[in-house]
């Protein structure tokens, strides 16, 4: 007897639409089952699986030779995404519930051996192929997932299964209550998280990062130890503008995908902030592997990535960074496939400015080729593409003792969100929203200078052996620095100020 319904494979961060089909044939007393369509060894499994979740749950496993196919062929399936539409297939074949009402219906879900359904990987991307297509009326997952699926489904119904049984009464006429989505509450956006008032002195840095904040500019911070670099940087995210519900759903799939998503918060509705360890591989950092999966950089889409101790990250990790911070994504290219995946995030990178860290005080033992050393670890390329150079200092002991409360984040977020809505709409036509990702074409168009400011760049130029991309930056942080002044032109002061963040440029370097 030949039944069908539809699933879907995730390859990288996408989903693509599988018809499950099946053949059960009586014939013959033994059970035989085969699993074809380019199935990987986790699919494959799961004839046992389906086997002891049927037999627990006081169905037969049917007799005779099943043939399951997985279509299209050619692409590669992976996972137990499948269990819970092969096991309902193996009933419809054997006439216990609907087969026409099944062939309506998508699904995904792991068997425990004992029919419990348990949840899987990358159902977001999954429920948002399955609205686009339109091939469905309804879609089955399990109820951990249940929540995901329901803030993407739209108008698609989606209903919770916890056991095999319910997916059973679902399609024998039995009353399943679909799930519905709460609001998101933007209130918790920012709750809870580091806050420049708390942060003593450095007024430099806060302003740098307010900068980057209002343009989506990299930054780099160099201190000694205990200046509170790691504090400044957990404390950007929340200066930064809500995120969207595109933003939203895009930095969701990827945490979906991964299996990182929280229980309880079905969606990433605050911006990640991702701190890799440095002894991070470049694989682990950008994705990759036989089948390739988002890396460290793609799971701070839309939010910051933070790399602390940046000289103690090996070289060839630090050089694959180019890419992603030019074009926003990561193309990997591996025998299982080609995957692009999203990776638009502000990088913040901290290091001390020699090997002990104490450059300039009695306690330094570092001699000057050492410090040349540690310093080269980081190439002219990937500094060049970092728009913030920042000079965190020691606090003095008045600033540490008697510091006034700084400036909250509130404050600072507020004068940030203003600035985005001055690129917002400068941008609308050209398909970006900040000044940091301006091509040449608007970079020319918008960051106009007058001849003071020509005078004043030429020189920085000659002083800094300045490189085109370097110059560049420099343009779009003095535009960034008018917005958040509601300057429409780029003035002297506003140069000079953007200039000031180039201090460890080559000639310094």
């Amino acid at each position: 007897m030949l039944a069908k319904t539809y699933s879907a494979a995730v390859v990288g961060i996408d989903a693509y639409p599988v018809e499950v089909e099946i053949n059960a044939t009586k014939a013959g007393e033994q059970s035989i089952v085969s699993i074809v369509g380019l199935a990987d060894t986790a699919v494959k499994e799961s004839r046992d699986r389906v086997k002891s979740a049927l037999l627990s749950s006081g169905y037969k496993h049917p007799q005779g030779t099943t043939v399951v196919n997985l279509a299209p062929a050619d692409l590669r399936k992976e996972g137990t995404a499948f269990d819970l539409p092969i096991a309902l297939l193996m009933l419809a074949a054997s006439g216990i519930i609907d087969r026409e009402r099944l062939a309506e219906t998508a699904m995904l879900g792991e068997l425990a051996l004992d029919g419990t359904v348990r949840s899987v990987r990358g159902v977001l991307p999954v429920v948002l192929r399955m609205r686009k297509e339109k091939q469905v009326r309804a879609l089955l997952v399990p109820e951990p997932n249940a929540a995901e699926a329901a803030l993407a489904a739209g108008d698609l119904p989606v209903f919770p299964v916890g056991r095999l049984q319910d997916a059973v009464d679902y399609f024998s006429g039995k009353p399943l209550l679909p799930y519905r989505a709460e609001a998101l509450s933007e209130g918790e956006t920012h709750a809870r998280m580091p806050d420049f008032a708390d942060v003593k002195g450095q007024s430099l840095a806060k302003r740098a990062l307010e900068i980057a904040a209002a343009g989506s500019h990299n930054v780099l911070m160099i201190g000694p130890p205990g200046t509170g670099k790691t504090l400044l940087s957990s404390c950007l995210p929340g200066i930064l503008p809500a995120m969207t519900l595109e933003e939203t759903l895009e930095t969701s799939r990827i945490h979906s995908v991964l299996g990182l998503l929280e229980p309880g918060r079905p969606l990433v509705n605050r911006r990640p902030f991702v701190s890799p360890h440095h002894t991070a591989s470049d694989i682990g950092l950008i994705g990759g592997g036989k089948t390739p999966t988002p890396g460290t950089i793609s799971r701070a889409h839309n939010g910051v990535l933070f790399l602390d101790e940046l000289p103690e990250f090996k070289r060839s990790v630090l050089e694959v960074l180019r890419q992603p911070l030019e074009s926003g994504q990561v193309s990997i290219s591996r025998a299982g496939g080609n995957c692009t995946f999203p990776a638009k995030f502000l990088l913040v990178a901290a290091m001390n400015p020699c090997p002990c860290g104490m450059v300039g005080a009695h306690g330094c033992r570092c001699k000057p080729n050492e410090i040349r050393k540690y310093r080269g670890k980081i190439s002219g390329p990937l500094l060049d593409r970092i728009d913030l150079h920042v000079e965190v200092s020691r606090l003095t002991e008045d600033e540490l003792i008697k510091a006034p409360p700084g400036e909250p984040s509130a404050s600072i977020r507020e004068r940030v969100i203003a600035a985005r809505q001055i690129q917002a709409k400068r941008f609308y036509d050209f398909g970006i929203y900040c000044n940091a990702h301006m091509a040449p074409r608007e970079l020319r168009h918008f960051c106009k200078i007058d001849s003071k400011s020509e005078v004043l760049l030429r020189h920085a130029i000659q002083r800094f052996d300045l490189s085109p991309r370097a110059y560049d930056r420099i343009l779009k942080v003095a535009r960034t620095i008018a917005d958040l002044a509601a300057s429409p032109e780029i003035s002297e002061n506003h140069l000079y100020e953007a200039i000031s963040y180039r201090n460890y440029d080559r000639s310094n370097w």
